[in-house]
């Protein structure tokens, strides 16, 4: 089977990964790919956003499944294109992607199907939400309306924060309550029909240790995340996901893809964050790790409408990704730094480096973004995990880099 990703950071990189390891793979095509991924297959320059463009290089290069890895794609309507040109692909219409899309139409979605979320209110601009601070105060949520790359949203406990946060916003907005509780990944494979969750994870979206710092992208993550129990991920499912996927279904846009809803759990009740329409970054770095070669097989049932065959086959065991990221991020960095040492690093079934922004210059690996390498391991415990892979993260050899070191402590430290 030929095999086309979309995107080149570290999520594609461990989807990439995990599609080698399914003997199913026989060609694989990354667009536009990085410097870790060209180590493993082909990479290519299309423009991903343009759906004619997706649907004329997979027609030339004979590929028989497409995985779409960001959201911009998913919005901008290639799955669409794709599955009109009889191109299986795994990833939703862009009409269901409007649920990453708009965090006021999923709200809607909520409201419509009873899901239990934050208390909301939408605004056509910062200038009347800016009014609605003033006259309600903080803490709030603070929300862009649109795709903002996993950064677009923040927890302001003052006024003054909330004040801040949208005079750099343009556009609409969306306020919300601020929940209480811990926060948890819960990651499913739809259908159309069927639901199959595929498992669960905790990301650290603050740039610093202590949760300390500005939101970033995520700075590392684990696999299993403890808090969302068995009990508590039947509920979600029975609360959250199948009112969701039954109100799509009856407005007309079946959810087909990965759906991702992120949590807040408080006294073992989930309530919505928000859903993505694709795998985390870098949550997928952990799943991929523990999910390796059948992770192809359960996206392609998926996209062929086949999960009533599906089946997930956990190994007891967990993983955990750390986040090496150019100092600065996620503010001004500088890129071009050589990355050392990454010849000499594990490549295993528990251990594996996933680039992000990095590029091949000369010979060199070089830095090329902000979240630059995904450094990922397995382990029988989450703390064995742990060790493994901050012994990978000492061994790089990147100064101009910075990590968390204290990745996986609400599960480690409980």
């Amino acid at each position: 089977m030929n095999i086309l990703i979309l995107g080149g950071g570290g999520r594609e990189h461990a989807l990439a990964w995990a599609a080698m390891q399914n003997p199913k793979c026989d060609r694989l095509i990354v667009a536009p790919g990085n410097a870790g991924i060209a180590a493993i297959a082909e990479c290519a320059r299309i423009d991903v956003l343009d759906p004619a463009a997706v649907v004329q290089f997979a027609g030339d290069n004979a590929v028989d499944f497409v995985i779409v890895g960001p959201e911009a794609p998913l919005v901008a309507g290639v799955a669409d294109a794709l599955a009109e040109a009889d191109i299986t692909v795994f990833g939703p219409s862009a009409a269901a992607a409007r649920l990453e899309a708009s965090k006021a139409h999923t709200k809607e979605i909520c409201d419509a199907a009873g899901v239990p979320t934050a208390a909301w209110w939408r605004f056509d601009g910062p200038a009347a939400a800016a009014a609605h601070v003033r006259m309600n105060g903080a803490p709030i949520v603070v929300k862009a309306d649109g795709l903002a790359a996993g950064k677009g949203v923040t927890v302001a406990l003052t006024e003054a924060e909330a004040l801040a946060a949208l005079e750099a916003l343009d556009g609409p907005v969306v306020l919300e309550e601020m929940m209480t509780g811990e926060e948890a990944s819960f990651f499913v494979l739809c259908d159309g029909e069927m639901a199959l969750p595929i498992g669960t994870a905790q990301d650290h979206k603050r740039a610093l240790d202590g949760e300390r710092g500005p939101n970033t992208g995520g700075m590392g993550a684990y696999s299993p995340a403890p808090v969302l129990t068995d009990e508590i991920a039947a509920l979600t499912m029975e609360r959250i996901v199948r009112p969701t996927l039954v109100e799509l279904v009856r407005r007309g846009t079946p959810y087909r893809g990965l759906l991702y809803a992120g949590l807040m759990i408080e006294d073992g009740q989930p309530r919505l964050v928000e859903y993505n329409v694709r795998f985390g970054d870098p949550e997928a770095q952990v799943l991929m790790m523990r999910l390796g070669a059948q992770a192809l097989d359960l996206m392609q049932a998926c996209a062929e409408g086949r999960l009533d065959e599906a089946r997930v086959n956990w190994a007891d065991d967990h993983a955990l990704t750390v986040v090496l990221a150019a100092e600065g991020y996620p503010g001004t960095y500088e890129s071009g730094s050589e990355i050392r040492g990454l010849d000499a690093l594990p490549e295993d079934s528990s251990h594996m480096t996933f680039h992000a922004g990095t590029a091949e210059r000369d010979g060199r690996i070089v830095a090329i973004g902000g979240r630059v390498l995904n450094v990922t391991a397995r382990g029988a415990t989450l703390a064995e995990a742990r060790d493994r892979a901050y012994a990978m993260v000492d061994a790089v050899e990147w100064p101009e880099g910075r990590c968390r070191r204290d990745i996986g402590w609400r599960a480690l430290d409980g």
